[in-house]
C-alpha cells in the first residue's frame, strides 16, 4: 500500500450542508434559523452569561470577605525514599537538594514528607518535617533540623 492509494472510510466524509439554495434541500429561504429575531440575524449569538437585560447574578451577589490565596505559604516537597541517593553522612541542605535536581524551586521552604524508608544515615536540614517523616527519620539513626 503506498500513500497514493489510501482512501477513507465509506461514510467517513459528508457533503457540506448548503444553507439558503431553494426548497429542495429543507433549508432554504431561512436556512432553518426560523423567522426574525436575534439569532436569526447573521453574527447574532448571545453570551451565555447574558440574562436578557436583568442585572447578571455575578453582579447580584455581594463581592465580600478575604482569600489568603496569595499569601499563603507553599512548599516544596521531597520524600524520604528520594534522599536514599545520597551517601551515608552527608549533610542535605536545599541547596545541595536543588544542585542535584531532587527539587526544582524552593518556593518558601522545603517539606519533607514520611513517605517511603530512609536506609542511609543523613543529617537533614528543611523548613519542615511531617510527623511521619520524623519518625522514621530518627528511627533510621539519622538527624532532622529543622532551619
Amino acid at each position: 500500500m503506498k500513500l497514493h492509494e489510501l482512501e477513507k472510510n465509506i461514510g467517513a466524509t459528508h457533503a457540506k450542508k448548503r444553507v439558503g439554495r431553494g426548497s429542495g434541500s429543507g433549508l432554504g429561504k431561512t436556512s432553518g434559523r426560523g423567522q426574525k429575531g436575534q439569532k436569526a440575524r447573521s453574527g447574532g449569538s448571545i453570551n451565555p452569561v447574558f440574562e436578557g437585560g436583568q442585572l447578571p447574578l455575578y453582579r447580584r451577589l455581594p463581592k465580600r470577605g478575604f482569600t489568603n490565596g496569595k499569601f499563603k505559604t507553599r512548599y516544596a516537597v521531597i520524600n524520604l525514599t528520594d534522599l536514599n541517593n545520597f551517601e551515608d553522612g552527608t549533610v542535605v541542605t536545599p541547596a545541595l537538594l536543588k544542585e542535584t535536581g531532587l527539587i526544582k524551586n524552593q518556593l518558601d521552604g522545603i517539606k519533607v514528607l514520611g513517605n517511603g524508608k530512609l536506609e542511609k544515615k543523613l543529617t537533614i536540614q528543611a523548613n519542615k518535617f511531617s510527623t511521619t517523616a520524623k519518625e522514621k527519620i530518627e528511627e533510621s539513626g539519622s538527624k532532622a533540623e529543622v532551619i
